[in-house]
């Protein structure tokens, strides 16, 4: 695997949500990739930026309002052929189904564990670059 930058979205209403998955997730969750952010704080902003940008993983805020990171998840999944691997962070655990629901290829919970959540993007990531399916 080389040391390739990763484009990583991340969406919430919320600045300080959209921080905290920054800090969980670092500039580097392996040693062998590198991520850079965009950030989105609307479903409009979020669709726009994943239709317009090469973006590489998806990360939502599952408690994100109007419009939550499940609907969105779904979205995307349904509208793209080529749609990125989407991550959820959700507030429960028994949400999971929810994200299963909504073809979510990983959900992360809060509050954020760097060590899991750098793992579980690690993981999608290359997926993604190995062509691979992150759905298990």
């Amino acid at each position: 695997m080389s040391d390739r930058q990763y484009t990583v979205l991340l969406y919430s209403d919320d600045p300080e949500v959209r921080d905290r998955m920054r800090l969980a997730v670092g500039t580097r969750p392996a040693t062998d990739l590198r991520v850079e952010f965009v950030d989105a704080a609307s479903y409009e902003e979020c669709i726009r930026l994943v239709d317009d940008y090469e973006i590489d993983l998806v990360l939502l805020d599952g408690e994100a309002t109007p419009t939550g990171g499940l609907g969105i998840a779904r979205q995307i999944k349904d509208d793209r052929d080529d749609a990125p691997p989407t991550c959820l962070v959700i507030a429960r655990a028994a949400d999971r189904w929810l994200a299963a629901y909504a073809q979510v290829d990983a959900t992360l919970v809060h509050p954020l564990d760097p060590v899991t959540t750098g793992q579980t993007v690690a993981g999608l990531l290359r997926a993604r670059a190995s062509g691979a399916s992150a759905l298990s």
